[in-house]
């Protein structure tokens, strides 16, 4: 009953708010205490009891008495952050607080004549917790209050952390406490574990729910490319400013790659008691992502960071004497942490869904980004440990798995982001060699091979049998393969057929023709051939032997017929065959006829909630040119250099669609000079980059090898492809080939596009994410459209 009363006191508040026309006296204690001091309603409730509706009207009709409810909740939370929080009704208070202004702070975003309240003060607002909120001139904003209210109680001792005292003398003075003593959870730069208390664990996630809210305004501004617009809840809280900024990204990091969702190990232990950790985890990797959004392209406004995150002289400052690592070993727990995590899903047991399956890896796959981008010492550290393909295989498992649902796009993109960020550097191709002996629950071709195999043949599974709109990702994809290619020292059979597979069907005519781009496919393709050809002739003999069965393909290009009257046929084909790329799988290729496991697009299910996301860069605007020179280093090639005359970049000035307008049904002498013109632009264009495909090396490896392979099998009678494999393995092509061609590698550059991409998706996870309670939901949010599928 006491819990109904609660419920029903706390609503007729909301409705006396509502409905007073009059403002209400910040100094009316006996209202305002009805919102936070004589209830103990759940957060849930709080959105339940608070409708948006009602939210508005007090927006429009009584604005000074939703500024007041806003300042006064800010009031209590300061005034509890300076007295410790040291009963429990005060910890009640506080936690009333935090979900009122969750509720309220998008409803005060959304608006664009309110969204600078906060950062104003409140002039004659009534008493306040401290001497800055009484002083007019010299108070803070409103908005500074608040983040240092939150980040003071989430190192409150017995409300977020462990106490450390017991006894009369217990209390701490929470302006001179050292939260570094405090930190969550041992692991960078901190060695001792506190005791679990799951209590301080709800309380820490109220908090980190509010503070997410704070930062959330960024969804409600509309997209922009412009990337010195800071948010300025992120920027203050990361600033010098909050002297807690620094422990709290370390507990925020050690809570996130501690965190083991299997726990105990005994089966459907998830089903028997609830794992308040996994809310927490959930919170502060998403708290950890945002805030690490570099907005303005500088550090100014990055977190100040733990040892793991140092990008100086890899020194360490440690949290306290008795938590000292060497740099390498923070590197080892976050890099071990995150694998950890994200394998979870993958994870198979005989006893059905008998282990937890967290649903975060979205957000772990944007943290691992962000700490591979800001800290080259951390990329360098991934790439040189084996753990690296701990977290290739989840995300090629993620990419297979989600390349026919439309609603997960976003998913692809990031891992195929991180994939070409990591390729960009040596030692991923050389880790791509290692035995790929794992059993992954994937519905792709059983292959014996290497972890390289196991990504050709992903690849080729996304591209044959995902969805139109991964189209723009097909150059990622293959500039991955082509970035990794010189190290790759034995390609399957299985993967080498799948290479040569999309070859023939990108280089099939209407596909060449029909888009003024998709010849780059082509170019990437034969530049990975090329590479492993020059680089590792020796122990590919099956991509060699793919190569020579598939000859024919490379003939036909390189007799490619550019004349207006055979593209014009070739688009005519195209006409009466519209499914484009996806058409893939229904070529005429001699290997198969239908890929297994393809599948159409899935839809998503009736009710599910999908973000838009901006559209990626070219993937000339995606990356730079890098030349490998003999020593292993990398010099960056001029956009200008003629060693890119071999690969044209992308035209992006020109039209997808010219290749089709010829098509169109027209009439009259001016139209058909129109059409002339039009066929002779597009031989032009087709000519354009005819001349330069670079087909030199392997026609001269055809020239060699065709005629004594034909030999052999004509002396002996062979039909047994592994005596031609192994005439093959032996042979050698040394002095046959033209001179090697330098290594190019193409590394991820950062750039204004990627960045507004990232920003979209970031917010995009958090908002699905946060469905109980649906902080944003219905809000009018303008970083991206909602679509309800």
């Amino acid at each position: 009953m006491g819990n109904s009363d609660s419920k029903l006191n706390f609503r007729k508040a909301v409705i006396q708010l509502t409905t007073k026309t009059q403002p209400v006296e910040a100094t009316d204690d006996a209202f305002w205490d009805q919102f936070w001091a004589d209830t103990a309603t759940t957060v849930q409730d709080v959105f339940a009891l608070v409708p948006a509706a009602e939210i508005r009207a007090v927006r429009e009709e009584s604005p000074s008495n939703l500024a007041t409810l806003c300042y006064k909740a800010v009031e209590k939370l300061v005034q509890a952050a300076e007295s410790g929080c040291s009963s429990e009704k005060e910890k009640q208070i506080v936690l009333n607080c935090s979900r009122m202004l969750t509720r309220i702070l998008p409803y005060i975003f959304e608006d664009q004549d309110w969204r600078g309240f906060f950062w104003s003060t409140v002039p004659g607002a009534g008493r306040a917790g401290t001497d800055e909120m009484d002083d007019d001139e010299g108070a803070r904003p409103l908005a500074e209050s608040l983040l240092l209210a939150i980040a003071d109680l989430l190192f409150c001792p017995d409300f977020t952390v462990h106490s450390h005292r017991r006894g009369p003398d217990a209390a701490e003075d929470m302006q001179t406490i050292d939260s570094c003593e405090y930190i969550w959870e041992a692991g960078v730069g901190f060695a001792q574990s506190p005791p679990l208390n799951y209590i301080h664990d709800l309380n820490r996630t109220e908090l980190l729910r509010l503070l997410l809210t704070c930062f959330s305004e960024a969804m409600y501004l509309p997209p922009t490319s412009d990337n010195n617009i800071l948010n300025p809840w992120v920027t203050f809280f990361c600033s010098t400013e909050n002297r807690h900024a620094l422990p709290l990204f370390t507990s925020l990091v050690n809570v996130v790659c501690a965190y083991d969702p299997v726990g105990y190990g005994i089966p459907y232990n998830h089903l028997l008691f609830s794992d308040y950790r996994e809310q927490l985890v959930e919170q502060a990797v998403q708290i950890l992502i945002v805030s690490l959004e570099h907005e303005g392209g500088g550090a100014a406004q990055r977190p100040p960071s733990p040892s793991c995150m140092e990008d100086q002289d890899g020194t360490l400052t440690h949290a306290n004497d008795s938590g000292c690592h060497p740099p390498l070993q923070d590197y080892d727990f976050v890099l071990k942490g995150l694998a950890r995590l994200l394998v979870n899903p993958l994870m198979q047991t005989y006893l059905p869904n008998s282990t937890k399956k967290i649903q975060f890896h979205q957000e772990l796959l944007v943290l691992f980004w962000k700490l591979c981008d800001f800290n080259k010492k951390f990329l360098f550290f991934v790439l040189k440990s084996s753990d690296v393909l701990d977290i290739l295989v989840p995300i090629l498992f993620y990419l297979n798995d989600a390349r026919a649902d439309q609603s997960r796009v976003g998913l692809m993109h990031i891992g195929v982001f991180i994939l070409l960020l990591l390729s960009g550097e040596r030692n991923f191709g050389v880790r791509l060699n290692k035995p790929y002996s794992v059993h992954v629950p994937m519905d792709i071709p059983v292959f014996t091979g290497t972890h390289a195999d196991l990504l050709i043949v992903v690849f080729h599974k996304i591209i044959t049998s995902g969805h139109q709109r991964l189209q723009p990702l097909f150059d990622c994809l293959l500039t991955i393969v082509v970035n990794v290619s010189p190290y790759l020292k034995s390609i399957s059979m299985v993967a080498a057929n799948k290479l040569l597979h999309l070859l023939e069907a990108f280089s099939t005519h209407w596909f060449l023709f029909s888009a003024s781009q998709n010849h780059h496919l082509v170019f990437f393709l034969l530049e990975a051939f090329n590479n492993i050809i020059q680089y590792q002739f020796d122990g590919n003999c099956n991509l060699v032997y793919a190569i020579i069965r598939k000859r024919n393909v490379f003939h036909q290009l390189a007799n490619l017929q550019s004349d207006p009257v055979s593209i014009q046929k070739a688009l005519q084909r195209k006409k009466k065959s519209p499914d484009a790329i996806t058409g893939i799988s229904r070529t005429s290729s001699q290997e198969t006829v239908s890929m297994e496991g393809s599948r159409p697009a899935v839809p998503a299910e009736p009710g599910t909630l999908k973000t838009s996301l901006v559209a990626i860069p070219a993937i000339d605007k995606l990356t730079e040119k890098s030349q490998v020179s003999e020593d292993g280093t990398m010099v960056t090639v001029s956009k200008m250099d003629s060693l890119c005359a071999s690969h044209p970049g992308p035209q992006t000035e020109q039209s997808s669609a010219a290749g089709a307008s010829d098509t169109e049904s027209v009439s009259g002498r001016d139209n058909e000079v129109i059409r002339l013109g039009v066929r002779v632009a597009e031989r032009d264009r087709v000519l354009s980059w005819k001349c330069k495909l670079p087909l030199q090396t392997i026609m001269r490896l055809l020239q060699v090898l065709v005629p004594q392979v034909e030999k052999i099998c004509i002396d002996k009678g062979l039909t047994d492809e592994s005596e031609i494999l192994k005439f093959l393995q032996h042979g050698t092509l040394v002095g046959l080939l033209p001179v090697p061609h330098p290594i190019l590698i193409r590394k991820y550059q950062a750039n204004a596009g990627t960045a507004m991409w990232f920003r979209t998706y970031m917010w995009g996870v958090v908002y699905l994410r946060n469905v109980d309670p649906p902080i944003w939901y219905d809000t009018d949010v303008r970083l991206f459209e909602i679509q309800k599928m």
